[in-house]
């Protein structure tokens, strides 16, 4: 057995939540922080038996895709106007991050 500690963009929480129902999956949602937007994550904590862990992954995959967001932001100058002058960034957003960790009991209460 595995327990799989996904990281994903809020954005993508309403639709992995289906998609993991749909497939069968249990999970644990937790609300997280961080990157390098420091906006709002959504960390799950999903249990998979060994066989279903390629499972897991496409739907993971298929249901937070990477894109582009534009972030504005102040020039850096010496000159104090210009740092009033935004320039607008493309980075990008999206995607999940899993980590996968055996698990060497689970029990049910």
């Amino acid at each position: 057995m595995k327990l799989a500690v996904c990281i994903l963009h809020n954005r993508d929480k309403s639709r992995i939540i289906d998609e993991l129902i749909s497939a069968g999956f249990k999970f644990t949602i937790i609300g997280s922080t961080g990157g390098f937007l420091r906006e709002g994550n959504t960390t799950l904590l999903i249990g998979a038996e060994d066989s279903q862990v390629d499972a897991l992954k496409r739907v993971i995959e298929t249901a937070c895709p990477t894109r582009e967001q534009v972030l504005s932001m102040a020039a850096y100058d010496a000159n104090p106007a210009a740092a009033f002058v935004p320039s607008a960034m493309k980075v990008p957003v999206g995607g999940a991050v899993m980590f996968l960790l055996p698990v060497d009991e689970f029990t049910r209460f």
